[in-house]
């Protein structure tokens, strides 16, 4: 009896030691792969107050503390410029993208028509559709409507995002739909449904997509490239590159550009990482 309850007491101990055991594996190689993701940016913000002699000299803390590379980006060349461009058209883009997602998203998740599964598919289709792919033929159409260096011509073609309305859709399948049934009952139609109920409890999806929006457009290269010679028009990333250019070996002046660039993203993601976790777990991603 006594060898009976040992080895039991040994079987229970070992099954609590085996959980915890592989617990701590996790947390170890999540720390790992979290420092590693963190050390370029990290880097980054410390190279970016070195001076030209010690930018490329490999120690993470820099021997000289310089403010003189932000102080150049600002002066030489029209920075402000490039940060105001990228906000506006991010902003701008976000705003509309919510809307007419949010509507899409409302009519393929709610509304019975015939071939509403169709159009779904190929909305969602587009998503295995690269940029490269649709390039040229988003440029020859830009062309065509007169829309190239302008801000229509960098706002318009990026509003349509398959991504968010996949993910809204997702949302509005999981709301009940007693509310909205109670409130065609009472006489509304489905424009205020959607804008008096469904909207006011789609706020903590809509908060995390416009991260995703504000930060994608943000850091858009490829169409800004394409569409835009006018300086004017110029965006942070194309400013950046256009200042690595002209200055191949001053990396302590690109490093401090690519810094007050990503400031601002990062502290996006810090202030709302809550609500785009949120986003992942009510939108039924797994």
């Amino acid at each position: 009896m006594a060898s009976d309850a040992m080895a039991r007491r040994a079987h229970t101990s070992a099954g609590r030691r085996r959980p915890l055991s592989s617990r701590t594996g996790l947390t170890v190689l999540a720390v790992v792969l979290s420092l590693i993701s963190v050390f370029p940016v990290v880097w980054m913000v410390t190279s970016s107050f070195k001076t030209r002699a010690t930018v490329t000299d490999g120690n993470l803390i820099p021997r000289e503390f310089t403010f003189q590379n932000f102080v150049y980006v600002f002066t030489e060349v029209p920075f402000g410029r490039y940060l105001w461009n990228s906000f506006f058209i991010s902003a701008v883009i976000t705003v509309a993208a919510l809307f007419f997602h949010s509507m899409a998203a409302y009519a393929l998740a709610r509304l019975r028509f015939p071939g509403r599964e169709k159009v779904f598919g190929a909305i969602f289709a587009t998503l295995l559709v690269t940029i490269p792919v649709v390039l040229i033929p988003l440029f020859l159409v830009a062309r065509q409507l007169g829309l190239l260096d302008s801000y229509a011509g960098l706002i318009i073609p990026a509003i349509f995002n398959a991504f968010g309305i996949f993910l809204l859709r997702q949302f509005y399948l999981g709301l009940p739909k007693e509310l909205e049934e109670a409130a065609i009952v009472d006489g509304c139609g489905h424009w205020r449904v959607y804008w008096n109920i469904v909207l006011p409890m789609s706020r903590p999806i809509l908060s995390a997509l416009a991260i995703f929006f504000f930060l994608a457009n943000w850091n858009a290269f490829v169409w800004p490239l394409v569409a835009t010679n006018n300086q004017d028009l110029t965006v942070i990333q194309l400013g950046i590159a256009s200042f690595q250019t002209q200055y191949t070996s001053n990396w302590n002046y690109i490093l401090a550009a690519a810094t007050v660039a990503a400031l601002p993203m990062l502290v996006l993601f810090f202030v709302f990482q809550r609500q785009i976790v949120e986003s992942i777990k009510t939108s039924g991603l797994k």
